[in-house]
């Protein structure tokens, strides 16, 4: 979780481009020291996380937070939603900033994305954290999906992106506020995705079972208008 990421759909759409020089020799070759991936506190990190829905959502919700070991729970929640700030390691992994540690993606994920998606993504940051390799971690995603331990998102699976303070890769900054849907893969322009005019965007995993639809959002979680859309 987040198991396919906005940066492959953005280049799905053809609205991030990635230089060919980038492409060839990522500006991210390998992980940067840990302490660049953290928040200066653990209350920088609640307020970030708590961004990323409207209050309504996000005060009541679980908030997670990164430090040297892990994510743990920094405030208990009641509504079944998760809220925490996704590093860039949970992208997909042939992403060229895959190792970039100024992405900060706050999330706020409700109760089926958190049991079926959250998983994946906390382990893979314990991977992180213990030294893996993209390769090591790549061929272990792709056991686990082999051996089912990492299945299609149940059903209903959202996650809400509204933070204005979102960094989703260097190229688009915080781009639009956006909800994400989480599908089994399927071929997301059917549902007007990549299309002149459409809100829409979509990408399948190559390695994980899952379609992510973004939908962009008109307003930021405060409900201040987002930029415009083309």
């Amino acid at each position: 979780m987040c198991r396919t990421s906005l940066t492959a759909a953005l280049v799905a759409a053809g609205m991030l481009v990635f230089p060919q020089a980038q492409a060839a020799t990522p500006s991210y070759p390998a992980m940067a020291p840990l302490r660049q991936y953290l928040s200066a506190t653990a209350a920088d990190e609640i307020a970030l996380a708590r961004s990323a829905a409207p209050a309504s959502i996000s005060a009541q919700a679980e908030v997670l937070v990164l430090d040297a070991h892990g994510y743990k729970v920094g405030v208990k929640g009641s509504n079944g939603f998760v809220c925490f700030v996704m590093r860039s390691w949970g992208q997909d992994f042939d992403q060229p900033e895959f190792w970039n540690p100024k992405v900060r993606s706050p999330q706020c994920i409700n109760a089926a994305a958190a049991r079926s998606m959250l998983p994946d993504y906390l382990t893979r940051t314990r991977w992180v954290l213990a030294g893996g390799s993209v390769a090591d971690m790549l061929a272990r995603t792709k056991a686990a999906v082999a051996a089912k331990k990492i299945t299609a998102p149940e059903p209903g699976s959202i996650s809400y992106m509204l933070s204005k303070r979102q960094y989703v890769a260097d190229a688009t900054r915080n781009w639009h506020p956006h909800v994400m849907f989480f599908l089994p893969p399927v071929d997301a322009t059917t549902m007007g995705a990549q299309r002149s005019g459409s809100p829409v965007y979509g990408a399948t995993s190559d390695v994980e079972p899952v379609t992510t639809v973004f939908v962009v959002s008109p307003v930021w979680s405060d409900g201040s208008p987002g930029p415009a859309h083309n």
